[in-house]
Parts: C-alpha cells; sequence; structure tokens
C-alpha cells in the first residue's frame, strides 16, 4: 500500500511539471510561439514550424527577381526557411554585420559595387575570416589560391591578403566589375563568383539565354542567388522572420589608427609591445599576418592597425534603432 502511494504521488507531481512547462512554453503570443533569448537578441521560434512569408517583390542590385516563376518562388522560399529556422547562425551574422559592414560597405561604394554584394560575402562566409572551404577557399570573400594571386593578393608563408578585410573586398570588386562589364548586369556577376566566369559563359551559350532565372546550372549555383537574397531579406527585415535585435548587440566597429610599415619585422610580439598593444591584439586586428614575423625584403607597404586603448568598441556608434531592421 505504501508503494502504491508513493507512486500515486510521484505521478501527480510529474503531470503537474510537464502542464506547468506546457503552460510555459504557450505564454508568448497566440500563434503557439516561444520566446528563446540569446543575451538580448530575441528569435520568435514558431512551434508550428509555419511556413516562411516569401515577399511580395524583390530585387537584387535594382535587378527584378521574377517572383511570378513558380520555380523561381520554390527555389527562394528554400532559403528562406533555411536562413529563418538557422538561428544560430543568422543571428550571429545579424550581430557581424555592423562591425564588418563597416568596413565593407564604403569600399564596395567607392568601387561602384551595389550595396547588395555584401549579401553575396555573407552567403560565402557568414562574415567570417577564419573559414576555410574544402577547395581551400580562405576568408570572408573565399578567394581560392590561384584568383586571389591573379586579382593581386599577396599570398606567401607570412602574408595571406585573402584575411586582410580591405584588400580582399578590393579584389572582390575588381572581379565583380569585370564580370559585370563581361555578362550584362549584376546577378550574373553575382552568379559567376560562384560557379566562374567561364564556366557561366559556357552555360549562357550552350543554353542561348542571358538571364540567370532563366538558366539550368549545376545545384549549388542554382541555389546561389537565391540564398543571397533570403540573407538580404532576413537581413534587412529580422523582425518579419522573428529576429529581435537590440542595437547594443551588435558587435561595435573596432577603434584603431594605422601605421605604414616598409621594412621588415623580425619579431610581432616586440612590435606590439612597441606600439602599445599586444600580440594578441596585433593578430586580431591584422588577421592577415599570419605568421610570427613579416619579412619584407622588396620593401613594400604594409597598413598595420594598431588598435587604440579602448580595445575597439566604440560605444558612440551602435546604431541600429531598437528591433528594426539591421542595414
Amino acid at each position: 500500500m505504501h508503494l502504491k502511494r508513493v507512486i500515486s504521488i510521484t505521478c501527480i507531481l510529474g503531470l503537474l511539471f510537464l502542464f506547468g512547462s506546457f503552460i510555459g512554453a504557450k505564454k508568448i503570443g497566440s500563434r503557439g510561439q516561444t520566446d528563446y533569448h540569446y543575451g538580448n537578441v530575441r528569435s520568435l521560434v514558431d512551434n508550428r514550424n509555419s511556413p516562411v512569408k516569401t515577399p511580395d517583390s524583390l530585387d537584387f542590385a535594382g535587378e527584378r527577381v521574377p517572383l511570378f516563376e513558380f520555380d523561381v518562388i520554390k527555389r527562394l522560399d528554400r532559403e528562406l526557411v533555411i536562413n529563418t529556422y538557422w538561428h544560430s547562425r543568422t543571428i550571429l551574422i545579424l550581430k557581424e554585420m555592423k562591425q564588418i559592414g563597416s568596413i565593407i560597405r564604403p569600399i564596395l561604394k567607392r568601387n561602384g559595387i551595389p550595396d547588395d554584394f555584401i549579401f553575396l560575402a555573407v552567403a560565402e562566409s557568414g562574415l567570417q575570416n577564419d573559414v576555410v572551404s574544402p577547395s581551400g577557399a580562405s576568408g570572408v570573400w573565399q578567394f581560392i589560391n590561384g584568383t586571389a594571386k591573379n586579382y593581386g593578393l599577396q599570398i606567401d608563408e607570412y602574408v595571406d591578403e585573402r584575411l586582410n578585410y580591405e584588400k580582399s573586398t578590393e579584389a572582390a570588386c575588381k572581379y565583380l566589375k569585370e564580370s559585370k562589364e563581361r555578362f550584362g548586369n549584376w546577378t550574373l556577376s553575382a552568379a559567376s563568383y560562384n560557379v566562374g566566369q567561364e564556366g557561366l559563359a559556357r552555360s549562357i551559350k550552350n543554353q542561348k539565354v542571358n538571364s540567370y532565372y532563366d538558366l539550368y546550372l549545376n545545384t549549388e549555383t542554382s541555389r546561389y542567388i537565391f540564398r543571397i537574397l533570403a540573407l538580404k531579406e532576413v537581413m534587412k527585415n529580422p523582425q518579419a522572420y522573428g529576429f529581435y535585435v537590440n542595437p547594443a548587440d551588435l558587435y561595435p566597429t573596432l577603434k584603431y589608427h594605422t601605421i605604414s610599415i616598409d621594412s621588415s619585422i623580425t619579431n610581432l610580439a616586440e612590435f606590439a609591445s612597441q606600439q602599445g598593444t599586444s600580440y594578441k591584439h596585433l593578430k586580431n586586428f591584422n588577421p592577415w599576418m599570419i605568421n610570427t614575423s613579416l619579412p619584407n625584403a622588396h620593401q613594400k607597404v604594409y597598413s598595420i592597425k594598431i588598435p587604440d586603448a579602448e580595445l575597439g568598441a566604440d560605444e558612440q556608434e551602435i546604431n541600429g534603432p531598437d528591433n528594426t531592421e539591421v542595414k
């Protein structure tokens, strides 16, 4: 009898716990949504796994996306669903956009490249500079070794300028402008970044069409523009896709000053100390310096970032309005 009573009490307590958990999970919204928090970044996750609404109209770099075509809508929807429900990655990109965007966007503008191409960099690397693909592509813009060198980036045992935000962005701009001139529009220019200029040219010639949306391409390239479009849509309208970002949660722009060096540095740790910073901060601000020294037999001029005393956080520049789009 005693054993039966213990079992009954245990069952009752278990049911009460489950009921309380159910009530707690339903406390937000009338659509079965649970409010998950990542610091102060909130992601509203729909427990019913509702479909994502596709926008009524969309463009890439001012070029209209033909959303009246069924396969176009389906391909866009797929990428919107993936990036809406891949919460950890999307939240990190939203947080990263201000800091890395403050470096990349002015270079795009100066080179006449539409701002939408920052979302190409997002699609390539998630704005993570330490990403290395199976083919050896590296950096925010994911240059492979040969292409990087063709566009003027230095790669050796001491320097990898694919990891230099400014220089790799300049190289990407050169590639994209060349592709735009060759193919006639920005959408095809972006597609060529994935499949290569020659590969894209062959597909256009063989299929006798000159629109990305009319081309039959390999699986990766056929998804590529839609991945960029989906990221653009989510990044510019995070609330519509369940992401609420507070200004304080964005990684701030970095504060540093730049010095020019045209001689060798035999010991980067000692050099950092002489500049009033640490080896760690020197490497973090200049990830393209991949060794412990910087030989410079040809007296090349390197621009080296020296972090300011505050170590980078400019609180006056944290400006994304609360619960609105992150531009």
